[in-house]
């Protein structure tokens, strides 16, 4: 009776030493969860006062075009691009925390493992020592037939405390998989956070260039305003006509020759980055008020490798050396599908040429005041526009993702 009675007070202080210790976890999580909570109190706020900032700027684009009032919408852009600053930096901080919390479940887990395997291993010794007596020698040793069943009982519940044991290590096992798995997810949000924050300080960037420019150009004069929005008006209209001459030149000359074919088309990212710094048609372009943006800004330094979406017959390609010239590429693509590739520092391609998918077609350019930036520049992205029949089109729906 003793051996079996040792092994059981192992077995018993393996299961009461566990719950304290998970205990001394749990209260320092409980700690961390705290924290989460008031931030996310704090994004839930974040996020009220955004939705409030837009609201003011959608209010503000209903009243006369002026230059006071373009210069109140994009103060609330920036005021709200301060907001989502810190939303972002609270999403961050609320999910390093998440991390540190399942990084404290995840120690307590495996600490929980080892002492359930110390366990079981104590059981199956135990067990084996035991298994070699065959039932009629455990009868003869003990003093007694109730020593006899006493020892039988105690058998049979080492057995069943041993299944509960490898139960609960599997358990354990699996509950530890999934904390791991969800640690890993946690840190590529965090890493998608980060990202997104640097985009968002950059845009606040963007956006305090583009009110000192609009300030530098009109000098605070309504009149001097109201004469470079007439002057935006017809360099867009220019640009615009020369676009679909040049295509529908480019579409004869191929049709001519049997190179264009029917079908459709999957571009792929003319830029290494996916992050777009203003929407097809969106409404919140600073050039709004004056015509509508067919196209989706993508970031890009200056200087950055632009490459065709897609295979095709360059329709044109400009090569500006002034500033207030619009540098682009325009590529004819199957099934009546064009793209154009706008703000470009520097074009590598010529007219009348083949690219294949991919090919580095120039550099990027934006920047104001830098050769082929144009008169709609905001800061260094490209310009990408996707057409059908010579209309422009949302290029999110044609961009493989």
């Amino acid at each position: 009776m003793k051996i079996y009675n040792k092994t059981l007070l192992i077995i018993l202080i393996g299961f009461i030493l566990t719950p304290i210790f998970v205990f001394a976890q749990s209260a320092e999580e409980e700690a961390i969860n705290k924290e989460i909570e008031a931030r996310k109190q704090k994004i839930e706020e974040l996020e009220k006062a955004i939705d409030q900032y837009n609201k003011s700027i959608t209010q503000k684009r209903t009243e006369a075009v002026s230059l006071k009032n373009q210069l109140q919408i994009l103060d609330n852009h920036s005021v709200q691009l301060q907001a989502e600053i810190d939303l972002a930096r609270e999403k961050i901080s609320e999910t390093q925390l998440q991390i540190d919390s399942l990084q404290l479940g995840i120690k307590a887990k495996e600490e929980t493992i080892r002492k359930q395997k110390q366990i079981i291993v104590t059981l199956i010794q135990h067990l084996n020592a035991e298994g070699e007596k065959k039932y009629i020698e455990i009868l003869l040793t003990n003093k007694s037939f109730a020593d006899f069943f006493d020892q039988v009982k105690y058998l049979e519940k080492t057995y069943i405390e041993l299944g509960k044991s490898v139960k609960a290590l599997r358990l354990a096992k699996e509950d530890l998989d999934n904390k791991k798995k969800q640690m890993e997810a946690k840190k590529a949000d965090l890493l998608a956070l980060k990202e997104d924050l640097d985009n968002k300080k950059k845009d606040f960037q963007d956006q305090s260039y583009t009110k000192q420019n609009l300030l530098a150009q009109t000098q605070s004069s309504e009149l001097k305003y109201r004469t470079l929005l007439n002057s935006l008006r017809q360099q867009q209209l220019a640009i615009e006509s020369e676009l679909k001459n040049y295509e529908e030149q480019a579409r004869r000359r191929l049709a001519q020759q049997n190179k264009i074919e029917e079908g459709g088309v999957a571009l792929s990212w003319p830029a290494p980055s996916r992050y777009i710094t203003s929407g097809f048609r969106d409404p919140d372009y600073p050039y709004r008020n004056i015509f509508e943006h067919n196209a989706i800004d993508i970031r890009a330094g200056q200087g950055t490798p632009i490459v065709a979406a897609a295979s095709g017959y360059i329709g044109r390609a400009t090569h500006c050396t002034t500033a207030s010239c619009y540098n682009y590429v325009l590529i004819i693509h199957n099934g009546n599908f064009s793209t154009v590739y706008g703000h470009l520092s520097n074009v590598l391609v010529t007219t009348d040429k083949f690219v294949n998918r991919g090919d580095v077609i120039g550099y990027s350019g934006g920047t104001p005041g830098t050769v082929g930036a144009g008169p709609f520049v905001t800061g260094p992205h490209l310009h990408f526009e996707v057409r059908l029949n010579g209309i422009p089109v949302n290029p999110i729906g044609y961009l493989i993702q």
